[in-house]
């Protein structure tokens, strides 16, 4: 599928622009859509979908609010028009089965299954925490703080870059033998807050420190700095998976991809930090 268009949905995102920046690397002719690019993508518009998915043979998905019932029946429909738009082949981001169900399981194996049900040959990614929260997201405010205060106690997550989960998602969309897998992306090495953020102080420079907080401590310090409610109980409901240990594990799918280990976190805090990304 190298001379073939690929419809990168999220195009501005962190995993989304890496995967347009990648595929275009490669010489593959991209088509990058977002809510806000120039070719206009809305997962609550269908009128955006046609003109987003015409002469279009894969798609890398990126589908906000997964695990909600609207969003689950928008991507079996957006998936069927595709695949009646000639789209042969899907990569959806999905999320890390942990070990404790909650009440979105069935809704985000619903979306999972949607594209192999509209016919397309699929791949889902299901991605830890990406290293690039710390850097291009909430967690950027925290640090630059000086006190990562955050409810996920000591336990650990297997952060991942999300370079490397752009460089599974190329390989998914335009290499073979991809069909059928879903792939479990981690890094190389479980890691807690407190871990993560020592390495962050040490590539700065900086004395920056990690106050684990009770959830219920957690969620006043948010409402009281203004975060909408739905965030707060969202974010809660997150780090209580990293703080039950559920996502304290290391998985070698990045490995058996791209035949190279994942990169490490401490890597990342350097480079991210010599780019001054963490400057006050």
């Amino acid at each position: 599928m190298n001379d073939e268009m690929i419809l990168v949905t999220g195009a501005t995102g962190k995993t989304g622009r890496r995967v347009a920046r990648r595929l275009r690397e490669r010489g593959v002719p991209v088509r990058a859509a977002s809510p806000s690019s120039a070719v206009r993508l809305d997962w609550n518009d269908r009128t955006t979908w046609e003109p987003a998915l015409r002469q279009v043979a894969g798609v890398y998905l990126v589908a906000p609010g997964l695990g909600g019932v609207q969003e689950a029946e928008n991507l079996a429909a957006f998936t069927d028009r595709a695949a009646a738009a000639g789209v042969r082949r899907a990569v959806l981001v999905s999320f890390p089965h942990a070990d404790t169900p909650g009440p979105d399981t069935d809704q985000v194996a619903a979306a999972e299954q949607a594209p192999t049900r509209a016919g397309l040959e699929t791949t889902v990614l299901r991605p830890r925490w990406f290293f690039q929260n710390f850097s291009e997201d909430f967690l950027r405010d925290p640090v630059l703080s000086g006190d990562v205060r955050l409810p996920a106690g000591d336990g650990e997550e297997a952060f991942v870059d999300a370079e490397d989960i752009a460089a599974v998602a190329v390989e998914a969309l335009t290499g073979d033998g991809h069909a059928g897998r879903a792939y479990e992306l981690s890094g190389p090495r479980t890691m807690s807050f407190a871990d993560a953020v020592a390495d962050i102080a040490r590539a700065t420079g900086r004395d920056i420190g990690y106050t684990p907080l009770s959830p219920e401590s957690y969620a006043a310090e948010q409402r009281a700095h203004g975060v909408p409610e739905e965030w707060v109980r969202l974010t809660v409901d997150l780090y209580a998976h990293v703080r039950s240990g559920a996502l304290g594990s290391v998985t070698g799918d990045v490995e058996r991809v791209l035949g190279r280990p994942p990169r490490d976190f401490a890597d990342y805090a350097r480079e991210a930090a010599a780019q001054g990304v963490w400057n006050t």
